[in-house]
């Protein structure tokens, strides 16, 4: 049988009372007899009265400004996938009154992240998607977005301590433990195996951090004494390349014989494998860009583990919609896939819109 919608009015005719009063109670506003307040309540209970959200937001034509705290995509090709899927939540979104202000920072200087955090807070927008790539610069806005009951969702680095209303993103420590257990099916003989954080700064990257340990503790608890662990910040200006740091690796580490880069990057250590024709070398990484891509299908990358980029940006917008129009419960953490990407699939990722 089809299941009927109750209505505001079904609740009133049930109580014999007027529309506004049922409203009333149901917004907890205006004053109601408790009598008359218990009678409405209990039918909208056995009713199973639920309410339209939707319909209300439209009605309402209340605004909702949103901001976003983000990397600049011109400096770091791996935002834009973010802020494409941002556009896109907020397209979809805008009929309900919901409306979004990008504030970018340049990923490489705290000081750019944290002068455009005061400019989030002199603002008080409804809501907020950041970015937390600055760990320890972040920390005192978390509170004072709180004290300033600003709701806030994280995307891409997942800080515990901290109360966002979610973070959206991958399990980072699985991550590390599956690009370990990809690696380990690839090496056939005993060797070094190196995580390489390329262009980081490491001590203030929490999610890099956790990446690496899940990647040490699988090959830890394969209780294989064969590979040997190591792990070195490869950082080199634009316009330079890593060569003297891979160098100087390859001479202390003559049996390298698997790369993990832990971000977007990987393609900075390809471009090395490939000049230097050291085919013998595994190497896996993360992310759809175009030159990740290119060494994907020349198979100097081979595998890739896609975050879904522009997936982290849709949702945490949806998820601040779901929270302030909406008004649906949230869960604290959505863990979005661990995609393992290969020449041979590629295609099936290239379109996600």
């Amino acid at each position: 049988m089809k299941k009927r919608i109750v209505r505001i009015k079904d609740i009133a005719e049930k109580a014999q009372t007027s529309k506004g009063t049922v409203d009333r109670v149901l917004h907890n506003r205006g004053r109601v007899a408790d009598d008359v307040r218990e009678r409405i309540l209990s039918i909208i209970k056995e009713l199973n009265y639920e309410p339209n959200f939707i319909a209300q937001s439209l009605k309402s034509q209340k605004t909702y400004n949103l901001a976003v705290l983000i990397p600049d995509p011109d400096a770091d090709s791996y935002w834009e996938a973010p802020k494409i899927g941002l556009e896109k939540a907020e397209k979809e979104l805008r009929q309900y009154g919901v409306y979004i202000t990008l504030f970018i920072f340049n990923s490489h200087e705290e000081q750019s992240f944290i002068a455009k955090a005061k400019e989030v807070s002199k603002e008080h927008p409804d809501g907020l998607l950041i970015a937390p790539v600055f760990y320890k610069e972040a920390l005192p806005f978390f509170e004072e977005w709180a004290n300033l009951n600003i709701p806030y969702v994280l995307f891409n680095t997942q800080i515990e301590h901290v109360n966002p209303l979610c973070y959206i993103g991958q399990d980072s420590y699985r991550s590390g433990s599956l690009a370990a257990k990809i690696l380990s099916f690839g090496l056939q003989s005993p060797g070094t195996v190196l995580v390489a954080h390329v262009n980081e700064d490491i001590s203030n990257s929490a999610h890099l951090i956790t990446k690496e340990a899940g990647f040490r503790d699988y090959f830890k608890a394969s209780d294989d004494a064969a590979y040997k662990v190591i792990s070195k910040e490869i950082n080199f200006p634009d316009g330079e390349t890593l060569d003297d740091q891979l160098d100087a690796i390859l001479t202390d580490e003559p049996e390298l014989k698997a790369v993990y880069v832990t971000n977007s990057k990987a393609f900075e250590v390809a471009s090395y494998l490939e000049r230097k024709a050291l085919k013998h070398i595994k190497l896996v990484g993360y992310d759809l860009l175009k030159p990740n891509l290119n060494f994907l299908e020349k198979e100097i990358i081979n595998f890739l583990i896609n975050q879904n980029p522009l997936g982290q940006g849709y949702w945490g917008i949806h998820q601040l919609a779901n929270f302030l129009v909406f008004k649906k419960d949230i869960q604290p953490i959505k863990f979005l896939p661990l995609d393992i990407i290969t020449k041979e699939n590629l295609d099936y990722y290239l379109d996600p819109q």
